[in-house]
């Protein structure tokens, strides 16, 4: 049996945002990089839970993901699972398929590999050196940083996607139920984007 390496060559930070609106998927990040430039990433100032952030802080912040990317310091990988699927299999399984999906297309060994999770997130048993933490947006870096990729990446979706739905205001609030969406349900019904499980009460 192989054992695995006493200091990880690679840390993973992942978390999720969208587990509560009404419309729209879910969206889950996972970020890769190696323990070297995890130990940098630490010091990074101002790195930290993407709803702490302004959305120009976020962009600026999803940026300079793009360009760490792109110089090869990190990875990254983003899946969102519809609001079909939410309603199908549940948010809570919608988003453990997401963790599984996000660390295949990492292609990383999991023998050799620390995945840190943000709050109720589990990796799958084979990637035996995993940690959830409570608020790990806040205490990660790492964690923090694909808190805001996928927000980022969810809220341009909602951006987009409210062209096709205007009557609902997507673009203001993401999809989660503030009185103005309740209020447009009320009067316009449930579109296709909407979670049916969510809205049973509106």
């Amino acid at each position: 049996m192989k054992k695995t390496s006493k200091t990880p060559q690679y840390i993973v930070g992942i978390d999720e945002v969208g587990r509560g609106p009404l419309a729209g998927p879910v969206t889950l990040c996972a970020v890769v990089c190696s323990a070297e430039f995890y130990k940098k990433l630490a010091r990074y100032e101002g790195l930290t839970d993407s709803k702490k952030l302004t959305e120009k802080n976020r962009e600026h912040w999803y940026t300079l993901a793009k360009l760490m990317k792109a110089e090869g310091l990190i990875s990254f990988v983003v899946v969102s699972k519809s609001n079909t699927h939410i309603d199908r299999y549940g948010i809570s399984a919608s988003i453990k398929t997401a963790v599984v999906a996000c660390l295949e297309k990492l292609e990383i060994d999991p023998l050799h590999t620390k995945v840190l999770l943000d709050g109720s997130l589990h990796a799958p048993a084979i990637y035996i050196n995993q940690e959830t933490i409570i608020k790990g947006d806040q205490k990660e870096k790492i964690i923090s940083l694909a808190s805001i990729i996928a927000k980022v990446t969810r809220d341009r979706y909602m951006v987009k996607i409210a062209k096709k739905y205007p009557v609902y205001g997507f673009d203001i609030h993401k999809g989660y139920g503030t009185k103005i969406h309740r209020d447009a349900i009320k009067k316009h019904g449930m579109s296709d984007l909407h979670r049916k499980s969510f809205c049973g009460k509106i």
